[in-house]
């Protein structure tokens, strides 16, 4: 068998939804571990910030290859998504869901939704094209960007806040699902169901406290 048409088989696209998820899980980890650096002060996320930048056309490369993982991801899910349904074309007169939860129930809804947030974040902090009260302009005035000053001022502004804290709200909903998913597709844990179930929801709920501690600390006056 060759690969497109493994790719292109039940376990096929479900491995590859759940290797490409890895790659954005260890990614939104990294995210999250480098931007928590807002707590420490401006010369060690500014500092950072400018490491990245230095890296020039490896960071790019990095750039393109998440997105193209990301894309690859979306792909693998819809044809989960088609297969699933196509499967079952007429809907049960009485339908009992299984034992199951909210986060999985709405894996589609929730992943499209951080699909529009990821473009809004890239047009917000990497380009500027959203910049509601001017925070992207005010840190690129000088060549030694201001990253620190630019995150502080923008979760000053309420609606910003409230998007990212809602966008991450989401994208935790998506992993504690998604996370023990893949652990299961890919046979990475040698336990019970129950406890690769749990795997999920710790991981989603280190990562909320996580995401969500840099924009509310900032809006309510705990990092200025």
């Amino acid at each position: 068998m060759s690969l497109g048409t493994h790719l292109k088989s039940s376990i096929g696209e479900k491995t590859l939804m759940a290797v490409t998820g890895v790659f954005l899980l260890l990614f939104v980890i990294g995210h999250m571990l480098g931007n928590l650096q807002v707590f420490v002060g401006p010369e060690y996320l500014n500092a950072y910030a400018a490491k990245l930048q230095s890296l020039g056309p490896l960071l790019w490369a990095i750039r393109l290859f998440l997105l193209g993982t990301m894309a690859a991801h979306i792909w693998a899910a819809a044809r989960v998504v088609r297969r699933s349904v196509s499967a079952r074309p007429v809907k049960y007169a009485m339908q009992k869901d299984l034992a199951t939860n909210f986060a999985a129930k709405t894996m589609m809804v929730s992943g499209c939704l951080i699909l529009v947030f990821v473009v809004y974040h890239i047009l917000h902090f990497t380009s500027g094209n959203i910049d509601p009260i001017g925070a992207f302009a005010k840190a690129h005035i000088s060549e030694d960007i201001d990253v620190y000053g630019m995150v502080i001022a923008s979760f000053q502004h309420l609606p910003t806040t409230i998007i990212y804290s809602v966008a991450m709200v989401l994208l935790c909903m998506h992993i504690s699902h998604g996370a023990s998913s893949l652990v299961q597709t890919l046979g990475l844990l040698s336990c019970s169901e129950k406890c690769r179930d749990k795997i999920g929801p710790a991981l989603a709920g280190f990562l909320l406290i996580g995401n969500l501690s840099i924009p509310l600390s900032i809006y309510f006056g705990c990092i200025s």
